[in-house]
């Protein structure tokens, strides 16, 4: 097998530098996937078994040998605050017209809240059984080592599938202990990190991309647990397999050329009805380009660091962070300058990530409402077709970028070289529209509703923001109570959980 630096190296090798509805989409593909769902069915990690049981997921559990380990991993529930995105930045909301994001979007808490937080947003609905609901299994596969459990279980045909209210009572525990480490191992009851992966569809992409976990050294390890989650990634074929477009690799031109083969498309949206793509969050795929993830600096280096308790014991900080809140044991291992110098770098980078990202939104927005005015005049799908392209491919460079937490730490040339060629392409969308405008008498420019506040842009493309709290709000007192009922009576929860 290639080490990792080798085959990033090769990977990237070859990567480019660079009416309104109110109906919205659920976050799942809006046509069927052209792909070989046989090519899923049979390969070497399908059904996969792992050592993992009812038991195993509950991370409370782990307590009492592992107190330093579970502590600093329960600190992570003082992330109370809910940061909502749309509020700080309500062109969000018209980028996502038609899809549920515009209803609702906030910035991550910390691992304990995974499985809190999935249940709570609007996003998920308000299923009233098994069978109902917008979203699908899939939905839960980053926020609890039950998927894990559920996959060994049923396999993998059997967890996806159904519609994400099905495993309402059985996935019940946030991220923790047994989404990365074997915890039934000799070597974890011997203290060792004993990591593991146990969801065969991360291992079938990691395979994808010559990274074979169990051949890995314990840095790759390191970095590939992470991959559970921190990755993109889309719902694929009737079942809604979890799969990652890394077929041609991982840069966002590759990813967009596998996605453009296939025809996919998340959604379409609901003003300039372009076939759109929603990034999910990059961050795996982007380290890998920058300088942290070519020298072999992985994620938990920075954000898990190596830490002495009071009694002298060192041990991995599962308090998952800023590097700069615990600096000494972080960027002071490599770098030589001042806490203070090296964050004036970072927030210069970030400043110039962030005024490129919003100067690619404010002309996201103006493209779907333009191609929205070049509809109701009468344009023709000829006509349109390369303008939609161009907005699916310009909003995808954007969301690539936006999605990834931290991408203008982790790869901040990656990032502006990205968000360049999206500002290229919007402006040819706008560019094309403009002649299609005028070739129907639409008078230039054209209007953009008030979308200075959230509200104003959810009521500018017609979401109904009162009936998805009210049903949020029947669903959390009547389903979700029945659901950790039954998840007690099961053993997956203990019998005082709140």
């Amino acid at each position: 097998m290639k080490t990792f630096k080798q085959a990033m190296l090769l990977l990237l090798a070859g990567t480019a530098t660079m009416g309104i509805s109110t109906a919205y989409a659920a976050e799942q593909p809006a046509t069927k996937p052209v792909i070989d769902q046989n090519q899923i069915n049979n390969d070497k990690f399908k059904d996969m078994k792992f050592d993992i049981d009812a038991k195993s997921v509950r991370n409370d559990l782990y307590a009492e040998k592992y107190p330093l380990q579970y502590q600093s991993w329960l600190s992570t529930k003082k992330s109370e605050k809910i940061g909502d995105a749309l509020a700080e930045d309500p062109r969000l909301v018209v980028l996502w017209g038609g899809y549920l994001f515009s209803v609702e979007y906030n910035h991550p808490r910390g691992h304990y809240y995974a499985i809190t937080d999935v249940r709570n947003i609007l996003r998920t609905g308000a299923p009233k059984d098994e069978t109902t609901g917008p979203q699908p299994a899939a939905c839960w596969t980053c926020k609890s080592p039950d998927v894990a459990r559920l996959i060994t279980e049923k396999g993998e045909d059997g967890y996806f599938g159904v519609k994400w209210a099905k495993w309402g009572n059985e996935i019940v525990n946030p991220i923790g202990c047994a989404d990365c480490h074997d915890t039934n191992s000799k070597e974890f009851a011997e203290g060792k990190p004993a990591l593991r992966i146990a969801r065969p569809h991360v291992l079938r992409a990691l395979d994808k991309v010559d990274w074979n976990f169990e051949r890995s050294d314990q840095t790759d390890k390191r970095a590939a647990v992470c991959a559970n989650c921190h990755v993109e990634y889309f719902f694929a074929g009737d079942k809604k397999t979890v799969t990652f477009p890394w077929q041609n690799g991982m840069s966002v031109e590759q990813m967009e050329k596998y996605y453009d083969d296939l025809q996919f498309k998340d959604w379409v949206h609901s003003l300039s009805k372009a076939p759109m793509l929603k990034a999910q969050h990059p961050d795996f795929e982007i380290w890998t380009m920058g300088m942290h993830g070519k020298n072999g600096v992985t994620c938990v280096d920075c954000h898990m660091a190596k830490t002495q308790a009071a009694d002298g014991r060192v041990f991995t900080d599962h308090n998952i962070g800023n590097p700069f809140d615990n600096f000494q044991n972080t960027c002071a291992n490599c770098h030589d300058q001042s806490k203070e110098k090296l964050q004036g770098i970072v927030n210069s980078r970030k400043e110039r990530v962030t005024q490129m990202l919003i100067k690619l939104e404010d002309q996201l927005v103006h493209a779907h409402f333009e191609a929205k005015a070049a509809w109701d005049a009468g344009a023709t799908e000829d006509e349109m077709k390369e303008v939609l392209q161009d907005i699916r491919h310009a909003q995808w460079r954007w969301d690539y970028t936006s999605a990834s937490h931290g991408a203008y730490v982790h790869a901040p040339e990656v990032a502006l070289n990205v968000l360049g060629s999206g500002l290229d392409k919007a402006a040819d969308a706008r560019r094309k529209l403009a002649v299609i405008l005028t070739k129907h008498n639409v008078a230039q420019p054209v209007a953009i509703p008030d979308i200075s506040t959230k509200e104003k842009a959810q009521a500018a493309i017609g979401i109904d923001m009162e009936k998805h709290k009210r049903e949020k709000e029947e669903f959390l007192k009547t389903v979700v109570p029945q659901w950790d009922k039954e998840a007690k009576e099961k053993g997956l929860l203990p019998a005082d959980a709140k």
